[in-house]
C-alpha cells in the first residue's frame, strides 16, 4: 500500500464504544505512517500511526489532544504480521499487539474527548484524510471495524496450540452495529464483507492481493539489514510491499539488498525481474556476520549471476554457460539447502542444468546465529537508477499480477505461492508453509 490509501464518509454519529481489528505487516520503518485516520473541518481529528517506529492513536479538538496513547515499545519487525485491536471505551483506551495488551506507554492520556472515527466524517486507511501525507507502506489484511462493541482480541486471534503463536481467526463472529465493516479479508475487497454495505472506495494508487499473507507469511527485501542501506553512503528504496528495489546512488556505489528470511535446509524458489540499470547481480548471500561493504558476489558465500551471464562468488567470474540477460528478463533461482546447489533460470529456461555447488553452510561453526543463505540483488549504475522487482510467490512483480498459465501462474511445491514460470521440481516459495510443509 505504498502511495495507497482508500476513503469514505461514515453515515451515523455513533461516536462512545468500538473496536477496529487489523493485521498489518510493515515494509519500510523510521517513518511516520498513517493507518487509519477521521477528520472533520480540522475541529475534531483522530488518527493512528507509527511515530518513530512506536503506535501512537490519539485524538485532537481544535488543535489540542483530548486524548492519546503512544506505545514506548518500537514495531520494526518487517517479516512478520502485527495483529493490532484498538478499544475505544469513550473514557478508557486500549490497544492489543498479538493478543498482548500494552501497558507501558511514553504517553498515556484518556479522557472523555469525542473520537471523530464513528462519527459521520471523513475516514481514511492508509494515509491522512483525502491522501494528504504519511502514507503507510506495507500490507493491511482483515480489517474489522465494530461499531457500538468493545471486543476482546481473542474474537480475531487465538493462540496456536503447537507453536503457541498469535495466529489469525479467517472468520471472526461479531456484531458489526451501524457503522462497521470487515474489508480486506481473504482478498483485496475494499467491499464491505459484513452484513452492512459500508463500502470503502480507492483514493489513490493500487490494491493487490498478494499471496503474503497472516496465515503465509512470505519474504520481502528487508529495510532492516546492513545491505538495506546500501555501501559507500548508498541507500535504496524499497516499495510495493518491500519486493521493488531502487537505487538512489551512482558513481561506483553498489546498492544491494536480501530477503527478509533466510534458508539452511529445504529448497526455495524466487523470481526477479530486471527492470532498469546498467549492470547487477541476482542470486544468494550467506551472512556471516561479517562486515557487508561489498557487492553481491565478493565474499565467499556470495552466488549471483551478472548481466553478462557469468556468476560471481568470492570476487570470482565463473563461466556457468547462462545467456546474458536484460531489462525485463525474468531470472530465476533455485536454491538446494539439502544437496548444496543452486540453479538460474532466465523467462523460464534453466541455463545451468547440473547447478552449481555452493558451500554447505550448516557445517560453518564459526557464526552459528547467521546459518542462512538470502536471497538478494545488487545494482551498481552510473546513472543511478537501477530498478528490480522480486516474486517471491506472492502473484505480483510490482504492482503486475502474474498473468502466465491462463494467469493462473505457478505454486511451489507448498502449494500456496503463484510464480510466472514453473519452478524447479520439489522447490517451495521462501514463506512460512514453504519452511514447514
Amino acid at each position: 500500500m505504498a502511495n495507497t490509501y482508500l476513503q469514505r464518509n461514515m453515515a451515523n454519529s455513533l461516536d462512545s464504544v468500538y473496536t477496529i481489528s487489523m493485521w498489518v505487516k510493515r515494509c519500510e520503518v523510521s517513518r511516520q505512517q498513517m493507518l487509519f485516520s477521521a477528520y472533520n473541518n480540522s475541529t475534531y481529528d483522530t488518527e493512528c500511526f507509527f511515530d518513530g517506529d512506536k503506535i501512537n492513536w490519539r485524538n485532537k479538538r481544535n488543535g489540542s489532544f483530548t486524548w492519546q496513547k503512544k506505545s514506548n515499545a518500537k514495531f520494526r519487525d518487517t517479516n512478520s504480521f502485527y495483529h493490532f485491536v484498538f478499544q475505544n471505551n469513550q473514557s478508557n483506551r486500549k490497544i492489543y499487539v498479538n493478543g498482548v495488551e500494552i501497558t507501558s506507554w511514553e504517553t498515556n492520556t484518556d479522557g472523555s474527548g469525542a473520537s471523530t472515527w464513528n462519527n459521520d466524517k471523513s475516514h481514511a486507511i492508509g494515509s491522512t484524510v483525502n491522501g494528504g501525507a504519511d502514507h503507510f507502506n506495507g500490507i493491511i489484511s482483515h480489517m474489522h471495524f465494530a461499531s457500538g462493541t468493545s471486543l476482546a482480541p481473542t474474537v480475531f486471534g487465538s493462540v496456536d496450540s503447537v507453536t503457541g503463536e498469535w495466529q489469525i481467526n479467517t472468520s471472526p463472529s461479531f456484531t458489526p452495529g451501524a457503522n462497521g465493516f470487515t474489508i480486506l479479508k481473504d482478498g483485496n475487497t475494499i467491499t464491505d464483507q459484513s452484513a452492512n454495505s459500508n463500502n470503502f472506495a480507492l483514493g489513490a494508487g493500487a490494491i493487490t492481493n498478494t499471496k503474503d499473507c497472516a496465515s503465509n507469511i512470505m519474504a520481502t527485501l528487508n529495510p532492516l539489514l546492513p545491505e538495506a542501506g546500501g555501501f559507500n553512503g548508498a541507500s535504496p528504496t524499497l516499495a510495493n510491499g518491500a519486493t521493488k528495489f531502487t537505487t538512489t546512488n551512482s558513481g561506483g556505489v553498489y546498492d544491494v539488498s536480501l530477503s527478509t528470511i533466510g534458508m539452511s535446509s529445504g529448497k526455495y524458489y524466487a523470481e526477479c525481474k530486471k527492470l532498469s540499470g546498467g549492470q547487477g547481480l541476482i542470486g544468494i548471500r550467506g551472512w556471516q556476520g561479517t562486515s557487508p561493504n561489498n557487492y553481491l558476489g565478493d565474499t565467499s558465500r556470495d552466488y549471483a549471476l551478472y548481466v553478462d551471464g557469468k556468476m560471481y562468488t568470492n570476487n570470482s567470474e565463473t563461466n556457468i554457460g547462462a545467456a546474458s540477460y536484460a531489462n525485463n528478463d525474468i531470472i530465476g533461482v533455485a536454491v538446494d539447502c539439502d544437496n548444496w546447489k543452486i540453479y538460474f533460470y532466465k523467462n523460464g529456461s534453466i541455463q545451468n542444468s547440473s547447478g552449481y555447488t555452493i558451500a554447505n553452510i550448516a557445517l560453518d561453526n564459526n557464526f552459528r546465529s547467521y546459518n542462512d543463505y538470502f536471497f538478494g540483488c545488487c545494482e551498481w549504475d552510473s546513472s543511478g537508477n537501477g530498478s528490480w522487482e522480486w516474486n517471491f510467490g506472492n502473484g505480483f512483480f510490482g504492482t503486475t499480477a502474474i498473468t502466465t498459465n491462463s494467469g493462473n501462474g505457478y505454486a511451489g511445491a507448498e502449494g500456496k505461492s503463484k510464480f510466472a514460470y514453473q519452478p524447479k521440481s520439489g522447490h517451495s516459495a521462501l514463506s512460512t508453509k514453504g519452511l514447514n510443509q
